[in-house]
């Protein structure tokens, strides 16, 4: 094929143990733990929604290296999210909960930054808040771990320090939607294809980082992710 420009290269995620897992889409889940859905100032188990990120906000940190972003422009409040990433295997359409587990390729370690404050106005304006959470290295993650490592995480430690000092600190079985009722919401939706990430929702203590923090994510059986803003 012959092409007018030159392809962009295509987003990859490191997968533990070697290889590549390309990326198609990512998928974010809104408000999925309880606590942080109180400290935005929601209750109760709302029906699941979901924003997108592009491909390209991958910031893709090896085993026991420290990513690096740059802090973003327009934004005087960039906000940590810490979040359990899963990796779709095997696409579909109106997937049963029951039936998700055989789409996971995998599990691994994100982050879902936010500029709160350019979201937090598009929110007041009515507005789409892309501008918000789908900017430039807004998703940094670890190497994904395969399912058939793993097994089905439906429980287990999620935490993010900055700086040594634990800021969010949850559970994954605290989740409102389940991995696999998520998986059933999106299939609903969008036609999932191999290379999707889903970005599950983030615990509560999201709050502000600056140039020259240090964030350190961790999720029991999947390792940690650490990533310092510049």
């Amino acid at each position: 094929m012959s092409y007018v420009i030159a392809p962009p290269a295509l987003a990859c995620v490191p997968v533990a143990g070697g290889g590549e897992f390309p990326v198609h889409r990512i998928y974010c889940v809104g408000r999925n733990y309880a606590e942080h859905a109180q400290e935005m100032g929601f209750t109760g188990r709302e029906p699941p929604f979901f924003f997108m990120k592009p491909a390209d906000a991958i910031v893709a940190v090896p085993a026991g290296t420290t990513g690096r972003i740059a802090y973003p422009p327009l934004t005087a409040n960039l906000h940590h999210e810490i979040e359990l990433v899963v990796a779709i295997g095997r696409g579909g359409s109106n997937i049963r909960a029951a039936d998700a587990p055989s789409h996971i390729w995998g599990y691994a370690v994100g982050l879902d930054m936010t500029r709160r404050d350019l979201q937090n106005e598009m929110k007041k304006q009515g507005r789409p808040w892309c501008i918000g959470k789908a900017f430039d290295q807004s998703a940094p993650i670890g190497p994904l771990l395969p399912y058939a490592q793993t097994g089905e995480l439906l429980k287990g430690a999620i935490t993010l320090s900055v700086n040594g000092t634990v800021k969010q600190k949850g559970d994954l079985a605290e989740l409102i939607w389940s991995v696999n009722e998520t998986i059933e919401q999106l299939s609903a939706a969008w036609t999932l294809q191999p290379g999707d990430l889903i970005f599950t929702g983030t615990p509560a203590g999201v709050a502000a980082v600056v140039r020259g923090d240090v964030m350190e994510g961790a999720i029991a059986g999947l390792g940690s992710l650490k990533v310092a803003v510049e």
